[in-house]
């Protein structure tokens, strides 16, 4: 393919002539299901490109999109990327001051909204704008001669494809070209505000023309969808999955298990969050239905990780950081060797019963993507063990998402597995200069696919990008001898007690997240002298520690926590996975614990991925951290 033809233009004509008679797409509306093959999709974005553009949408125009995961969210995506404009996309729950700020900031001139109730939320900010048209996907006709407001109802009353409009619409790709600016993504901010990504069609194509490879996508494979399309994960996904000719199902939250039942997808694209949920969902499910069981599936997993770990150490698939002497890699394989031997009858069994488990995935599950961060090391265990093979990857907004993954690629386990195709990487001390392997620092990365900057962000742009091109990605890590990947921590989210001792916080809130009475929970104590955590409990489960523990019923989260032998039994239960053995310092103990009695919410003090806001939750909860940290 030569450059001037590598935009997601081209990639989209290509896939809609080569597999028009092949299901793009699946979607439900009140139970019945729609199917949409290539050739459809094609039809369907011509329509609505050739509607907006009669509409003044041409190349370049800024294009505000508040949409959820649906069919008509990729429609309308393609369109807008048809005509050459520049959408800036945000999910139907994005705070009504934070997407003001965006419109703004962006300077955009076209709104299109999901329905009518997301346009009656934000009708007041939205009269405040110079808006030169704006467009609803679900509505009634509702336009009249006196205003600028559309419904696709009457954008699309004309379904009729004329002679020219084909050829029309696939002359747009003559006025497209790589380094044309493609969407503008503003990060949800989890250190502060909104920032907008500059991505250009040679950023998004590095990963769609990639990433197939690592993950040997074909076009017979099933995504089933559940992440907010609006996210570039989730978009780099669509894109990959039309690029190949794959399937695509949009699924819910709601409905995620059922619909993996249903339609047995071959990859599904998650986020470590997701995985934890359904990590807490199982456990507490076979712990309350029978207790027994819930004993023996632990028992079973717990054989097939020790197995897997030990067959990991013989086939040489676990993170080293500096030689080992021939004499110990002897013995560490040979006492290896003898565990494998000790457990080979009992894994073959804990494997077989644990088939049900990948049944409730659909049983045709060949890969599971979870992106946007590190798994924390439990997870990533216990998902290989119960049999699924997990993509454990990396990457970020700025890199349209890719740097690193464990994907096909990548065997060691307990790592993020290797840089993508021609990607730098690097790690660097406080100093910038470049660290060995083994040795924390900040992780440094140039490639195709980084970002050319942040719109109208000059001081960002200066703070993010070091003299010689490389892009600060603000993560901890470190290279294993074979280049592997291990993250560690977030500079930015690094707490600095008053002694001086730096707390990675994620570690510690992973290994909290063990304990089935807990939903949630924030690590605080920047600049205390000791530190703290506000935990979101399971009521629950909380309720049933406390019977079981002290013999009490409690009613909620005030009267658990008005008792302070409760409270501090609960703190003790915490303090006891932080010990020396889990690699754990002295200092990285609690003091104290705070419970609290409402869930983090996305839009709130969660992103759209479900990364936690750490400035947004310590300023709501500042009175009682202060009081709880004195």
């Amino acid at each position: 393919m030569k450059r001037e033809k590598n935009t997601l233009f081209h990639m989209f004509l290509n896939s809609c002539e080569k597999y028009k008679e092949k299901i793009a797409f699946v979607y439900k509306i009140a139970e019945k299901e729609f199917e949409v093959t290539y050739q459809k999709l094609f039809d369907d974005v011509l329509l609505l490109s050739r509607e907006l553009r009669a509409k003044k949408i041409t190349k370049n125009s800024k294009v505000m999109f508040v949409c959820d995961n649906r069919y008509g969210w990729i429609v309308t995506d393609l369109a807008i990327v048809s005509i050459g404009a520049i959408s800036i996309p945000r999910g139907s729950d994005t705070p009504m001051s934070e997407l003001e700020f965006i419109m703004n900031h962006s300077k955009c001139e076209f709104l299109i909204l999901e329905n009518e109730h997301i346009y009656e939320v934000y009708e007041e900010m939205i009269k405040k704008l110079s808006l030169k048209s704006i467009f609803i996907l679900e509505a009634e006709n509702i336009h009249t001669f006196f205003d600028n407001t559309y419904s696709y109802n009457d954008l699309l009353k004309d379904k009729k494809i004329y002679k020219n409009d084909i050829e029309e619409f696939k002359e747009f790709k003559d006025n497209l070209n790589e380094d044309d600016t493609f969407t503008l993504i503003y990060t949800s901010g989890t250190t502060g505000t909104p920032k907008g990504v500059i991505l250009t069609h040679k950023n998004i194509m590095y990963n769609v023309r990639e990433m197939p490879y690592i993950i040997a996508l074909k076009n017979d494979d099933i995504w089933l969808s559940i992440l907010p399309s609006w996210h570039i994960f989730e978009r780099a996904v669509e894109y990959m999955s039309i690029s190949q000719g794959c399937r695509t199902i949009y699924s819910t939250i709601k409905t995620f298990a059922n619909d993996l039942e249903e339609y047995k997808p071959t990859i599904v694209a998650t986020v470590p969050r997701l995985w934890e949920s359904m990590y807490t969902k199982i456990n507490s499910k076979l712990k309350k239905e029978n207790p027994r069981k819930a004993r023996i599936f632990n028992k079973l997993v717990s054989i097939s990780a020790k197995y897997n770990h030990n067959l990991r150490v013989l086939k040489d698939e676990l993170p080293v950081f500096e030689k080992r002497g021939i004499f110990s890699t002897f013995m560490v394989k040979t006492i290896a060797c003898m565990k494998l031997i000790f457990l080979y009858l009992p894994n073959k069994l804990a494997k077989k019963k644990l088939k049900a488990v990948q049944e409730k995935f659909g049983g045709r599950l060949r890969l599971a993507i979870s992106g946007g961060g590190s798994l924390p090391d439990f997870l990533d265990i216990w998902i290989d063990a119960v049999g699924i093979r997990i993509v454990n990857a990396y990457g970020m907004t700025e890199c349209a998402p890719a740097i690193a993954g464990r994907a096909l690629n990548c065997n060691t386990f307990s790592t993020l597995g290797l840089a993508t195709k021609d990607t730098e990487l690097i790690i660097v001390d406080e100093s910038g200069n470049k660290l060995q392997n083994g040795k924390v620092g900040e992780i440094l990365i140039k490639g195709e696919q980084i970002t050319p900057g942040y719109y109208d962000n000059d001081e960002e742009n200066k703070k993010s990008f070091t003299k010689d091109g490389y892009f600060k990605t603000g993560d901890l890590g470190k290279l294993t001898i074979r280049n592997e990947l291990v993250i560690t921590g977030r500079s930015k989210e690094v707490i600095v007690l008053a002694s001086g001792e730096n707390v990675d916080p994620s570690r510690i809130e992973s290994t909290i997240s063990k304990l089935p009475f807990i939903t949630d929970a924030i690590l605080v104590g920047q600049d205390k002298k000791g530190l703290g955590m506000l935990v979101v409990p399971d009521l629950e489960e909380l309720k049933e520690y406390v019977s079981k523990k002290f013999n009490k019923v409690v009613n909620n989260v005030e009267n658990i926590f008005a008792d302070k032998k409760i409270s501090n039994e609960i703190k003790k239960e915490m303090n006891k996975l932080l010990n020396y053995k889990n690699g754990f310092k002295r200092f990285e103990k609690l003091q104290n614990i705070h419970l609290l009695e409402n869930e983090f919410k996305v839009g709130e003090e969660l992103t759209n991925t479900m990364k936690k806001k750490r400035h947004v939750i310590e300023k709501k909860y500042k009175e009682i951290i202060d009081r709880f940290l004195k």
